[in-house]
């Protein structure tokens, strides 16, 4: 396995795919292969099936996680790719918050062996309500499917005083009239209006379709 530069030698690239090391060994989420070499199990991140995943292969090269990193993830489904960055924040704590029940039930199953996450019933657009199920945090990840997504992921920056913001624009949840490329753009105004500054901003394409993955910090 080699480490995939920039990532703190916590995701593998072997083969053209993409991996973690597994944080519960022998449990898959979501069907994916399994790798053992010597004492570690490596599970593969399918990028059709993990927009972080995706933004990886395609080249994306800030990607501010480390083993001890605290994470607030808005979306978290099912625990797909919350689960591999489990993996990577082996000594941090991912806080997964999901607003529909039955998704929850999947994601309460995904977190169960996995000590350093944290099912959380919620809606993204308001943390007040959840504010004291979460600690400190390093990082929100924020992959909801709805409008105002820049709004939704700084207001949760703002609350837990999180120094970086990951998150993955969908053009058609903020209006099916508007050209992508108009709502990428106005997605890195409000964001800069709101006191953050960019460190990039890659299309996900071809693995996502109108989909934009913007990383940014704390001006």
């Amino acid at each position: 396995m080699i480490p995939i530069e920039d990532t703190d030698g916590l995701v593998f690239t072997e083969n053209d795919k993409i991996y973690t090391i597994s944080l519960s060994p022998g449990t898959r989420v979501y069907g994916e292969k399994l790798i053992r070499i010597g004492y570690l199990e490596y599970r593969e991140w399918d990028p059709r099936r993990s927009k972080l995943s995706a933004y990886l292969k395609i080249g994306g090269k800030h990607f501010p996680l480390d083993k001890s990193t605290n994470v607030l993830y808005l979306g978290a489904s099912s625990g797909t790719t919350a689960s591999h960055v489990s993996d990577i924040v082996s000594e941090g704590k991912v806080y997964c918050v999901e607003f529909a029940p039955r998704m929850f039930r999947e994601l309460v199953n995904t977190c169960a062996p996995r000590p350093n996450m944290a099912p959380i019933l919620g809606d993204a657009m308001a943390p007040q309500d959840y504010s004291f199920a979460v600690d400190q945090v390093d990082i929100v990840y924020s992959d909801v499917a709805q409008k105002r997504q820049v709004d939704i992921i700084a207001d949760n920056m703002d609350r837990f005083n999180a120094r970086y913001g990951m998150v993955t624009i969908k053009a058609r949840s903020e209006d099916v009239t508007l050209d992508p490329r108009e709502i990428f753009k106005s997605s890195e105004k409000r964001l800069i209006e709101r006191g953050f500054e960019i460190l990039e901003s890659l299309n996900l394409e071809p693995y996502e379709n109108a989909h934009q993955m913007i990383v940014f910090k704390k001006g």
